[in-house]
Parts: structure tokens; C-alpha cells; sequence
């Protein structure tokens, strides 16, 4: 019921995904008339694929995490996740207010063992392939091992869904000296280095874009920002191109020549193709859909849930760290 646009978007996007993949089962919870509305719209009915679960209240998307979850437990949200726990669902999709999802999450599915908090992980676009970065809003303000635990998180889930052995795991730092950076990011540096995780060393900003590494670390202050001015800069440049193009005849003549090109372009960094953020280090898969997703959009957040499932990327996580654990790992 949350996101910017509802049941509205959602519901197609579950179409569309289940057309994909036949052996998928979605349960869509909610108000239940508003659900069968958006199911007429397309002429579809409830079957064993697609089911109703009505959820009287909704988690509006400016309410206070804490309200959420004390005094809305018949919301959608907390009912999807409650499905998680019980074993009724193997995911919950959410395009609804972040900080509730993140706190009913938590208190619903309880933390794997070896893990303080959990973390946002969500992919960025880049010039070779894309990259992992993590946390992007959860916790602001994290210890050395905390970050070696999102280090932890953020190479199993890459491993899993990207099918990569050994993923690259760079701390983001203000530069790539072994010099620079406060004594946290410093300790955490060693602990990587102490592991048996694939880690290079620190990396900048830039590198979130080269695809010089899969998987970068950083607290949820700096990735929130890192990942709101990536978002801006996609929007300026969008605009000047637009306006450019349009600003005279030999501009527009010059637009239709190169639109081939444009839309490629457009294509490959499309943003609606990396919606999906993965909610990690919780004893369930939730994925937080964006607020403003479109159907297009979230159904890519759908196809991130399921890939994550036939993965079991909870198990993945909880595994590496028994190993790091037995190996005598440093902050566990």
C-alpha cells in the first residue's frame, strides 16, 4: 500500500512479474477492495499464484518508525513481514516508508547471529558492470566491525545473485593512501585485511562508477549521500541534454540523429533497472522498493526478491560468518 503511486503500480508490476516465471507465487497484501480494483483493471482474478491478504491499516510514508511499528500491527506492512517470519512467504517487497520497514524488519525477524545491525545494500550502474554499496541509510553512525560485517554481507549477497566466486570489497574512504581516513575506517581496514574476504584496499567516490570493484563499504550517512547525489547528477544531466537539444532547429535535427545512441545510453543506467534494495544481516529476505518506483521498477525489486530466494542469501551470510567465526575473525 506504500510508495508513492500504491496498488496502482504495484499491482501491474505482479503481473508482469508473475508472466515471467511460472513456478512464482505472489500474495499481495493490502486493502483488500482497493487490490481487487487494480486486479479488474487488467482483468485479472485471485488464483494459487495470486492471493489477497487483507490488511486493514497502512503505514503512511511520513509516520515515525516507532509509532509504525507499536501501534500498527494490522498495517500491510507489518502483516508481510510478519508472513516472512511465520514461513508463509519467502520475501516481502516494500515500496513503503523505509524507516518502518526497517524497524519492523528488525524487531519481526530478529538479526542473524555475528551481525549488530542491519544494512541497506543496493546496486549502483557503472563503467564496467555495476557495483554493490552498502549501508545507504540504516546506521548512521557505525563501528569498525559493524563495517566489517556489511563487508561480510555485501560479498555473500554479490557472490549469490552476481554468480561471482570471490568478490572485489573496497572500503570508501576519502582517498586510497593507507594513510587517510579516521581510526575507524582505519581498524576496519585491518580487519578486512585479516579475513578471508577478497579485499583491496580503500577506494574513493569514483570508483562507485568505474567498476574497478563489486562491492564497497561505507556507514549509511555517507552511502545515503553518495546514493542521493548520484540521483541528482543523473537528473542535472538529463535536464542540460534535453534542454540542448531542443534549443534550436539544427539541435533537434541533431537530436534525431543521435537518439539511437541516447537511448542506449538511457538504457544501460536506466534507474528503474536497479531498484531493489536488499535489507541484509535479518533472519528474511525484505527488499525495499523506492518510494517513487513505477511498475517497471518495482518489478525489477520483485526480480532482485527472487533472486535472492533461490540463492538463500540469509543461509549464504550466516554461513560466511560460522567460517570467520571458526577462523578466529576479529569482531565477530
Amino acid at each position: 500500500m506504500g510508495g508513492d503511486f500504491g496498488p496502482s503500480e504495484i499491482v501491474p508490476a505482479t503481473a508482469y512479474v508473475l508472466a515471467r516465471h511460472e513456478n512464482l507465487q505472489l500474495i499481495l497484501v493490502g486493502q483488500e477492495d482497493r487490490l481487487r480494483q487494480e486486479l479488474a483493471k487488467l482483468n485479472l482474478q485471485e488464483s494459487d499464484r495470486l492471493q489477497i491478504r487483507h490488511a486493514p491499516e497502512v503505514v503512511e510514508m511520513d509516520e515515525l518508525p516507532s509509532l509504525a511499528l507499536r501501534n500498527k500491527k494490522q498495517s500491510s506492512m507489518r502483516i508481510a513481514i510478519d508472513m516472512v517470519k511465520e514461513h508463509q512467504a519467502d520475501a516481502c517487497v516494500s515500496a513503503g516508508n523505509t524507516g518502518a520497514l526497517m524497524a519492523i524488519s528488525r524487531y519481526v525477524l530478529k538479526m542473524l547471529p555475528g551481525i549488530d545491525r542491519p544494512a541497506i545494500c543496493s546496486t549502483m550502474p557503472g563503467m564496467g558492470g555495476h557495483t554493490h554499496l552498502l549501508d545507504l541509510g540504516a546506521n548512521i553512525n557505525t563501528s569498525s566491525e559493524q563495517l566489517f560485517q556489511f563487508a561480510v554481507m555485501g560479498s555473500e549477497l554479490t557472490s549469490a545473485v552476481e554468480n561471482i566466486e570471490s568478490p572485489t570489497v573496497g572500503l570508501l574512504n576519502v582517498g586510497s593512501e593507507e594513510t587517510k581516513g579516521d581510526d575507524r575506517i582505519k581498524q576496519a581496514a585491518v580487519l578486512l585485511s585479516n579475513s578471508h574476504l577478497n579485499y583491496i584496499g580503500f577506494v574513493e567516490g569514483t570508483d562507485i562508477y568505474t567498476g574497478k570493484v563489486d562491492v564497497i563499504v561505507t556507514d549509511g550517512f555517507t552511502g545515503n549521500v553518495a546514493l542521493k547525489a548520484s540521483e541528482g547528477v543523473a537528473k542535472m544531466i538529463g535536464y542540460h541534454v534535453k534542454n540542448e537539444f531542443s534549443c534550436s532547429i539544427y539541435s533537434k535535427l541533431s537530436a534525431l540523429i543521435t537518439m539511437p545512441i541516447l537511448k542506449r545510453i538511457q538504457n544501460r543506467i536506466d534507474p528503474r533497472k536497479y531498484n531493489g534494495a536488499s535489507l541484509l544481516g535479518l533472519k528474511g529476505i525484505v527488499i525495499k522498493s523506492h518510494g517513487g518506483a513505477d511498475r517497471v521498477s518495482f518489478a525489477t525489486a520483485l526480480e532482485e526478491a527472487i533472486k535472492e530466494v533461490d540463492m538463500d542469501v540469509p543461509e549464504r551470510i550466516s554461513r560466511r560468518l560460522e567460517r570467520l567465526q571458526m577462523n578466529g575473525a576479529v569482531g565477530l
